[in-house]
């Protein structure tokens, strides 16, 4: 195996330090190391390792597009966001002879020549499944291997394949296409299994097949159980702490039936969660596992006071810590087994301050990870999120003062703007005869901190919108030195616009949402900004359920999303629906359709983790008119009578008026009606975006009344019209007089009410 570059070179030409070579082309098989994201020593890190195949050298660009893109959409999703900080990603570019993978996307597609040897069909094996992704484990860990410090034990590998078709896989090794609309929303589900150990939520294995029913045992997954409610109350088993709370993946926690790839017999925490549907945050369960997982990668009590003989009395002892992104590590102190008050999450404490007694006695420092995504104490005291570091303190020991110049040692990364809502922190020498103090600044000003004075939590400062320039200053209390480091904070949360497809009627007031009336699909598109460099991640939910990741539509990241009362089947998945069973849903799932009001909330997360505030609008879906068995558009001369069928006006002008007979219907789309226009007995009357100069009279409807964004020179009267589950709609109409009577159910308005220039009367009357 040849390698095109080692990290020591590539840094070097990246800092002008030597001249970059003539470009030559290189060997299939060469792979270049790039460091992503390196947050510190890769021997105390969890390391991501992602790994490219079927990507020729002029490919590479897209691979490198690829690698963006998925990271940075894991850094929006709970615990990565958090727990970034613990986390050094590598890339390892890898020249393949031949562009894509195997299988791709059916078994009848040729077989590539790459290194990883990747495949749709778990491999070309037709008793698999197409979605099944699979790679060379010995390959892909040789590749991995380049990556300096890294190995099986503190590593996570990801395999991208260079394709366009939805796949991936969570063994030991996961994978995922490159270049899908999904494809950033696989890495993180498959990093659920490889990383996690969780299992699959879905009700089927192949598409459109529906599972069959458990019969085992209580599963060992954690998010999977045959257990009641009560039952996990009663036992304290499985998820029964976050019981009756809002999931983070929308809904409540609780316990609904379908997983573990069977429709029944077996229940989960939530309606939908990332393990269930593509989108979706982890839920509460899921998601304390993951802490626990990428916790237990690292040594959160990374360095301190060396143990190994007896220390003095007289002198300071220190502990390091890892530093979240969130949120601050809690340390304690104790002396043979009692508490040391008044420490306030030190990572230093003065012995002397301790005036111990005569002899030997034990001092300890307890690092805890206090993070709310676990609740679990089992979890919480694990060597994963609790970690311990005692000494023998001999009073009878002197120690000399040692400490060399002050320098900050180790700190927040400031080759990229933090975010507003961060922990920024710094490390210093440890002299044994006094405590480096750190004091905060931004923009010149002093800040105020009351937790360890190494730590800052940005948060509670509510910096507004902009730039800040943060700056942290390290003092020697005995020599007077002192050194600083500088960061730019970017305090400006991202603005996500929308753009909707052409509704039948738009209302918008003073103060509230937009609001939209459809009677058919529609579509949706969200485009974020930000100030500062990086990808914003737009992000979207219904009806306030789960925040759903905007990622375009399946088939096409460019499409718009598209919303329909039952959602529409793509690849043997339901997406976009508005009717029960969420956003998401297999195809068999039973679902009612989702006509009336819906509220759709979007918002977006930049690179740097701000959170920009929601908008919303609201968007009332009503059936769709009948199908035409007759259109007329342009020009009509004279007056129309309807005797049957459907007849459809669309963008016409009828010079006359117009008469419905029983039995039959009429939906006049933009279109203009010169005389009267009177239905008795119709199956279905609507005027959308139309208008009548005369009046109109509908009596006697069987089914749709629709009177939708209308302008009715005379008066209006419905009545009579029985229209079964679905009321008839007066909204968004100018009118003259409006009088409703007799009609079951009562005429509604969709919240956009009309205009009557004169009375509105019966059922209509104003309220």
């Amino acid at each position: 195996m040849k390698i095109r570059a080692g990290l020591c070179a590539v840094a070097m030409v990246a800092a002008g330090l030597v001249a970059a070579p003539p470009a030559v082309a290189a060997d299939v098989g060469s792979a270049t190391v790039v460091p992503i994201q390196v947050t510190g020593d890769p021997a105390k890190r969890f390391n991501l390792v992602v790994l490219g195949d079927g990507y020729t050298e002029a490919d590479l660009p897209t691979f490198r597009s690829h690698v963006d893109k998925h990271l940075n959409t894991l850094w929006t999703i709970e615990p990565f966001k958090s727990y970034r900080s613990y986390v050094n990603v590598y890339a390892v570019e890898i020249i393949s002879a031949e562009s894509g993978v195997d299988c791709d996307p059916g078994l009848s597609d040729p077989r590539r020549n790459t290194v990883l040897g990747m495949g749709f069909w778990g491999g070309c094996n037709p008793g698999s499944v197409q979605r099944l992704l699979t790679v060379n484990g010995s390959a892909a860990n040789t590749y991995a291997n380049l990556a300096t410090g890294t190995n099986p034990g503190n590593r996570q590998l990801i395999a991208l394949a260079n394709s366009n078709t939805y796949g991936g896989a969570g063994g030991t090794n996961a994978t995922a296409s490159g270049g899908n609309a999904l494809s950033a929303l696989i890495s993180p589900h498959e990093l659920g299994h490889s990383l996690g150990g969780l299992q699959d939520e879905y009700d089927y294995y192949a598409r459109a097949v529906p599972g069959d029913t458990y019969t085992g045992g209580e599963p060992s997954s954690v998010h999977h159980t045959v257990l009641t409610e009560q039952q996990m109350r009663d036992t304290r088993t499985k998820w029964w702490r976050w019981l009756g709370e809002p999931s983070e993946s929308g809904g409540t926690i609780g316990r609904y039936e379908g997983g573990l790839y069977l429709q029944k017999g077996v229940w989960r925490p939530s309606q939908h969660s990332m393990m269930k549907s593509l989108g979706f945050y982890f839920d509460q369960v899921a998601r304390e596992r993951m802490t626990e997982r990428i916790a237990a990668k690292v040594t959160i009590l990374s360095d301190g006071t060396p143990t190994n003989t007896p220390i003095g009395a007289d002198r300071v002892v220190w502990v390091e810590t890892l530093h979240p992104v969130s949120h601050e590590l809690s340390v304690t102190w104790s002396v043979d087994g009692a508490a040391v008050p008044g420490t306030g999450n030190a990572r230093s404490l003065d012995l002397r301050s301790l005036r111990l007694p005569p002899g030997r006695h034990t001092v300890t420092a307890t690092v805890t990870d206090p993070t709310p995504f676990v609740r679990d104490p089992a979890v919480r005291d694990s060597p994963a999120l609790t970690q311990r570091r005692s000494w023998t303190v001999d009073t009878a020991l002197t120690t000399p003062a040692a400490g060399g110049p002050l320098a900050i040692t180790a700190s927040t990364a400031t080759d990229r703007p933090v975010g507003a809502q961060d922990v920024v922190y710094v490390q210093s020498t440890h002299p044994t005869d006094r405590v480096p103090a750190v004091s905060w600044a931004v923009d010149g000003r002093p800040v105020a901190n009351p937790g360890h004075d190494g730590d800052l939590e940005l948060a509670a400062l509510d910096l507004s919108g902009g730039s800040h320039r943060l700056v942290a200053t390290l003092s020697d209390p005995v020599t007077h030195e002192s050194v600083t480091r500088e960061w730019a904070v970017d305090a400006a949360r991202p603005q996500v616009d929308y753009d909707v497809s052409a509704p039948l009627l738009t209302t918008a007031r003073p103060g509230r949402p937009t609001e939209y009336v459809y009677n058919g699909p529609f579509s949706m598109e969200l485009t974020g900004t930000d100030g500062g460099p990086g990808q914003v991640t737009s992000e979207f939910r219904l009806d306030g359920d789960g925040w759903h990741n905007y990622y375009g539509w399946p088939t096409d990241a460019r499409a718009p999303f598209l919303f329909t009362a039952t959602g529409t089947d793509v690849d043997g998945l339901v997406y976009g629906n508005l009717g029960s069973g969420g956003l998401s849903v297999s195809p068999f799932a039973q679902r009612s359709p989702g006509y009336g009001r819906h509220t759709i909330e979007y918002r977006g997360i930049d690179a740097v983790g701000n959170i920009g505030p929601a908008g919303s609008f609201v968007a009332t879906l009503i059936p769709a008119p009948p199908a035409c068995t007759d259109v007329v558009s342009g020009r009509h001369p004279g007056g129309l009578v309807v005797s049957s069928g459907v007849t459809c006006l669309r963008d016409a002008t009828v010079s006359g008026a117009v008469v419905v007979r029983p039995g039959a219907a009429l939906v006049a789309e933009r279109s203009a009606v010169s005389g009267s226009l009177a239905a008795t007995g119709a199956t279905a009357v609507e005027l959308l975006n139309t208008s009548v100069r005369g009046a109109v009279s509908v009596t006697g409807t069987t089914g749709h009344v629709t009177v939708v964004g209308a302008r009715v020179a005379g008066a209006m009267v419905l009545s009579g019209n029985v229209t079964g589950t679905t009321a008839p709609i007066v909204a968004g109409t100018e009118v003259a007089t409006l009088a409703c009577s007799g009609n079951s159910p009562a005429p509604v308005d969709l919240g956009a009410p009309n205009t009557v220039r004169g009375s509105a009367s019966g059922q209509c009357r104003a309220r």
